[in-house]
């Protein structure tokens, strides 16, 4: 047989329609075996024997002889005729494609989220906690000044202290999560918020109150790496996102509370109400799992299974991803045989942990720290036409929803898009914050524009929330390699809170200093470098499994599946 085979298919006002048909023709082809020139199809009778068989790579339609040819008035027809003759051509060009794609689907396990979704709310408890702690001194600062005679000076070391023990705090908590595991590291967190707290509701002295506050601070920093790193061991990456948001929803949660609360109740009032905070998740960590990627790390494989099935739900097969999270942490084992504080510093670990500092730099150097801290007296310098309760109350209020529309963009539009809406809004509101505060430095009269320093400072707690707030703990717990995840998460929780530090104990004296618009504005240079940062050093890791980020960094080749097995398979019948 020639390479290219004839048949007439149709005589038009007789003279005969002539196709050529090339070896292997691809499916459109063939149709044009049953298609007419003027629409009209002809019928093809099937034969005992296919004559395109699975065994050759030649097609052979001289079998379907004239007398087997005659009209008929549908396509669809001709289509289940021809069906057997079609397939095998089908699989023969794309059956390795539609076997990848037939196998990932058979694989990939499904998503039950009960049991994802009650650790990820027993976990984001503590960062409730967390933000109240970040609030407290907002609310309580009349009253504490009046009731213990503090001065200006002797409160800001109360704002300050906090961050500054957890400095400390997350420098050990690196090696506490490590040897005492993900979960139980939290639940010491917890104890040691009931113990500060009631130190601070029965102070008599300022050195009480400072005590209090240390030990808080030690605990926040040692929660917030921990929290992190937990959901990032123990969350599907299809919903790790929305999931990984909730400590930042939370946390949110719990400025809004003390704000909110903090408005009728003096400072040890507000002390004992946290007291209380840090009870449900005591009771909740009975019903949650450690992270089977730490049973791993210390061998204990059956533990491992035993949580991991428990996560994923008891009629999951969960076989394929332990077996990945094995072969990961022997991969990890290969690089650094014990990890050292050099292994900090190696190529492959060395990109990400940058990656984290430089997001948790740029996060507290847009100043949302001293924003939150300083609330009211911001709203007093501003000289606002709307009472500052409220505008305390209204800032935690949209701080508190803005992160549930992360919760729901960040794992349709990934991490990078939010950051750069984070970015830019900050920006615009940052400047016009400076603004409003230089026309009224200079004795612009900005009296008509009582409402813009809320409006600015709505607009960018929203901005933050959505981006720089949650996901530089959200990509903590995603892009740090399993190896060093618990030290380099320390470095990073450490220099987050150094940062803080930094900003809320110089804040009243880079005020004093160059004014509040001097102030606003120094912040929004800083976040103008981090849309610079992100386009050039931020990676996006939506939908990305853990253990493929980490052999990325590691300049591991990630096997990536064609896009054809995106497609869905064409049906075997019509």
């Amino acid at each position: 047989m020639d390479k290219y085979d004839s048949i007439v298919v149709a005589k038009d006002n007789a003279q005969e329609t002539t196709y050529q048909h090339r070896a292997n023709p691809p499916r459109w082809r063939l149709l044009n075996f049953l298609k007419h020139g003027n629409g009209q199809h002809t019928r093809l009778v099937p034969t005992a024997s296919p004559s395109i068989s699975a065994c050759t790579t030649a097609t052979n339609l001289s079998s379907l002889d004239a007398p087997q040819l005659h009209k008929m008035s549908t396509l669809e027809e001709n289509l289940r005729v021809a069906q057997p003759e079609i397939e095998p051509l089908q699989n023969k060009k794309i059956g390795v494609e539609e076997q990848i794609y037939n196998d990932t689907v058979a694989k990939k396990p499904p998503i039950k989220l009960f049991t994802q979704v009650l650790t990820a709310l027993s976990v984001s408890l503590v960062s409730l906690v967390i933000g109240f702690v970040s609030a407290y001194t907002s609310p309580a600062e009349e009253s504490l000044k009046k009731d213990l005679g503090i001065t200006d000076n002797q409160y800001s070391w109360i704002g300050s202290l906090m961050p500054l023990s957890a400095l400390v705090g997350g420098l050990v908590g690196g090696q506490l999560i490590e040897i005492l595991g993900r979960k139980r590291t939290i639940v010491l967190t917890d104890i040691l918020y009931i113990i500060s707290w009631l130190i601070c509701a029965n102070a008599t002295d300022i050195w009480f109150v400072y005590v209090g506050r240390s030990i808080i601070g030690f605990s926040v920093g040692i929660a917030s790496l921990a929290i992190p790193v937990y959901l990032g061991e123990t969350i599907q990456p299809e919903i790790r996102g929305a999931l990984g948001l909730f400590p930042a929803a939370f946390g949110n949660s719990g400025i809004l509370l003390c704000f909110i609360v903090g408005s009728y109740l003096k400072w040890n009032e507000l002390a004992w109400l946290g007291v209380a905070l840090p009870v449900p998740f005591l009771v909740l960590m009975f019903l949650i799992p450690e992270t089977p990627r730490w049973y791993v790390s210390k061998g204990r494989d059956e533990e491992a299974l035993k949580a991991l099935q428990s996560l994923r739900g008891k009629d999951t097969n969960v076989s394929e991803e332990f077996d990945d999270l094995v072969k990961s942490h022997k991969e990890s084992q290969k690089l650094t045989t014990n990890a050292t504080f050099k292994d900090l510093f190696v190529k492959a670990n060395m990109k990400p942990l940058m990656i984290c500092l430089g997001l948790m730099f740029f996060q507290q150097l847009s100043g949302i720290n001293a924003v939150i801290f300083y609330t009211t007296t911001i709203f007093k310098m501003a000289g606002s036409s709307i009472n500052q309760n409220l505008c305390t109350i209204i800032v935690g209020l949209v701080n508190f929803i803005s992160t549930f529309i992360a919760t729901i963009l960040i794992d349709k539009l990934g991490r990078k898009v939010l950051l750069y809406i984070s970015s830019i809004s900050m920006t615009l509101n940052l400047s016009i914050l400076g603004t409003y505060f230089y026309l009224r430095h200079t004795g612009v009269d900005v009296s008509a524009y009582g409402w813009l320093p809320l409006a600015s400072f709505v607009i960018y707690v929203l901005g933050f929330s959505l981006g720089f707030g949650p996901i530089p703990w959200l990509m903590l717990g995603e892009i740090l390699p399993a190896k060093i995840r618990g030290s380099a998460a320390s470095v990073a929780t450490a220099f987050n809170w150094a940062c803080t530090f930094l900003v809320t104990k110089t804040f009243v004296d880079i005020i004093n200093l160059i004014g509040p618009h001097g102030t606003f504005w120094l912040f929004t240079g800083f976040v103008v470098f981090s849309i610079l940062f992100i386009y050039l050093w931020v990676p996006e890791t939506l939908g990305k499994s853990l253990e493929d980020i980490e052999r990325k960094f590691a300049g591991v080749k990630v096997r990536r599946i064609s896009s054809v097995v995106n497609l869905k398979p064409l049906p075997s019948s019509f």
